[in-house]
């Protein structure tokens, strides 16, 4: 068993394609220990200098008149990668953050990709080894596992990350107990996990029309599952 860290992450983006110049706009990550969620986590919301799509406004809600004060990657890039240094990457659809993410250490003119800093986990790759032919995005599987997911109306990095923890947890076998505030709690024979436990998160609010849109725009974008989410 590896003494490496293991961490959830996720990444929201301005786009789906770093090669038509898209960029990462916010990162979250959660750690787990000894199977148990801790409040270790990283939380960023980044300036991308790049417009945000339509398409990924509808997905996450964050506007390009919010991130224009927030920091460029280059100036959180140190801290980003001393949080993870050394651990493993567990990420939903991993290749997806992945490529945003090399593509961001490579325009500050790094020469290490973030695979020779990390072991990478693609949670898809095992959800779909454990549910073949199911749908696996996170919200599929929360439903199928019993975690309370209701308030994730749009996409965020910190939320999923947080979901993801359970998810992975849920799949691999379950976890010893929720350390928020480190004492031990008892395991949860029924996976039945409570996101209210989870310490809160800064919200960036969408309209009803914004929320409507969204999720319009995943039905059909989603309609042959290019993404699981």
């Amino acid at each position: 068993m590896s003494d490496k860290r293991l961490i959830m992450l996720d990444t929201e983006t301005t786009g789906f394609k770093p090669e038509e110049g898209h960029r990462v706009i916010e990162i979250g990550a959660v750690v787990l220990e000894n199977r148990q969620i801790t409040n270790q986590t990283y939380h960023q919301y980044v300036n991308p200098e790049f417009a945000v799509d339509q398409g990924a406004l509808e997905v996450h809600g964050i506007s390009n008149e919010f991130l224009q004060d927030k920091p460029k990657f280059h100036e959180v890039m140190d801290d980003f990668m001393a949080f993870i240094d050394d651990s493993i990457l567990v990420m939903h659809n991993a290749p997806f953050d992945v490529k945003f993410l090399n593509n961001e250490l490579k325009l500050t003119g790094a020469s290490r990709r973030l695979e020779q800093v990390v072991d990478v986990v693609d949670s898809l790759v095992i959800a779909k080894q454990k549910h073949t032919g199911a749908r696996n995005n996170l919200d599929a599987l929360c439903k199928r596992y019993g975690i309370g997911n209701a308030h994730r109306t749009l996409h965020g990095a910190l939320l999923d990350a947080q979901i993801l923890a359970q998810v992975y947890l849920a799949m691999t076998g379950g976890q010893i107990g929720l350390d928020l505030d480190h004492e031990s709690q008892s395991a949860d024979s029924g996976l039945r996990f409570d996101l209210s436990q989870l310490p809160p998160l800064k919200s960036v609010h969408a309209s009803s029309e914004e929320q409507r849109s969204h999720q319009e725009w995943i039905a059909r974008h989603l309609k042959h599952d290019p993404f699981q989410v």
